[in-house]
């Protein structure tokens, strides 16, 4: 745990629904636990750190979660924006430009800038220097798209690097590109559910991570997991007493059959996940309860310090 929390961004991604968000904030509530200042970003402007803080939406603004801890939720057209100020070295000028409709009509149509943008202002957010100016972190935690949108965003700055080949760009482009696949500076964390599908997608993403950016997952998270209250036989034996009970001991019996199995189902997948992949693996509790809040987050993330 301490190599990925020394690093400079921790990108978490992973199949969506898995819980990125949750271990987005868990891996905050950590560092900033051992003095780290960090920042979470949200993108694509989902908005779901505020509710797991219980405080307002955050916008395209770097707000207090909890002590240490700050979160921000990055709006596309906002870093577009800024991404033209500091281009054009001017407010203005930039405004001017920015609100002109063929401009638009422009960026609308190169694919992959909206990704580049905000790969641009997450990249910031990690730097000791800001080109924007603005508060300083030892870590930025980006909670990224799912999996083939957070390639596509790891992946934008070297697209565009190469298409503009010289200028300002082309060198804006290769450092944040430089700075993304440098194992000293970024790491990876990918969220996973303990089921074939989040499973297979896991071991895929490892897979594209190599082939395309030439990085690894520093580690893997499995969301979710059910305990396993039972030993096989006294499965077996509350099976035995199915029409022996009444209707409501019944359902109880039915009920808790049913989590035994789910719960074996997930530490097949898990081992199944193990086998394949090289990066480690922890995992968190399901938490049942209908809204996760402070406390859980909190505990969450202090069984991350102790697995991980």
């Amino acid at each position: 745990m301490s190599s990925l929390l020394d690093k400079r961004l921790v990108v978490v991604t992973g199949k969506g629904g898995t819980g990125k968000t949750t271990v987005s904030a868990a891996l905050g509530l950590l560092a900033a636990r051992r003095g780290k200042r960090t920042i979470v970003c949200e993108v694509a402007e989902r908005e779901r750190l505020a509710a797991l803080f219980g405080v307002e939406e955050l916008g395209h603004k770097e707000r207090e979660l909890a002590p240490g801890l700050a979160g921000i939720s990055i709006d596309p057209e906002r870093a577009k924006a800024d991404w033209l100020r500091h281009q054009l070295k001017s407010g203005a000028l930039a405004g001017l430009l920015g609100h002109s409709r063929l401009f638009q009509y422009l960026t609308a149509a190169a694919p992959g800038l909206s990704e580049l943008v905000t790969i641009g202002a997450v990249w910031d957010l990690a730097q000791l220097e800001r080109r924007l100016g603005g508060s300083t972190y030892d870590l930025a935690i980006v909670d990224a798209p799912a999996t083939g949108h957070g390639i596509a965003l790891l992946r934008s700055p070297k697209t565009f690097g190469d298409i503009a080949r010289v200028g300002p760009i082309h060198r804006q482009a290769m450092r944040i590109h430089d700075f993304v696949t440098d194992p000293k500076s970024t790491g990876v964390v990918a969220v996973a559910l303990a089921e074939e599908m989040p499973v297979n997608e896991t071991i895929d993403l490892g897979e594209r991570l190599h082939h395309e950016l030439r990085i690894a997952i520093d580690a893997i998270v499995v969301n979710g997991l059910y305990p396993e209250r039972f030993t096989l036989e006294e499965a077996e034996r509350m099976r035995s007493l199915d029409g022996r009970v009444p209707e409501p001991t019944r359902a109880a019996l039915g009920a808790a059959l049913a989590e035994h199995r789910r719960a074996r189902s997930q530490r097949s997948e898990l081992r199944r996940l193990r086998r394949s992949v090289e990066a480690p693996v922890a995992t968190l509790p399901f938490l049942f309860e209908a809204d996760l809040g402070g406390v859980g987050l909190e505990a969450l993330s202090r069984e991350l310090e102790r697995k991980l």
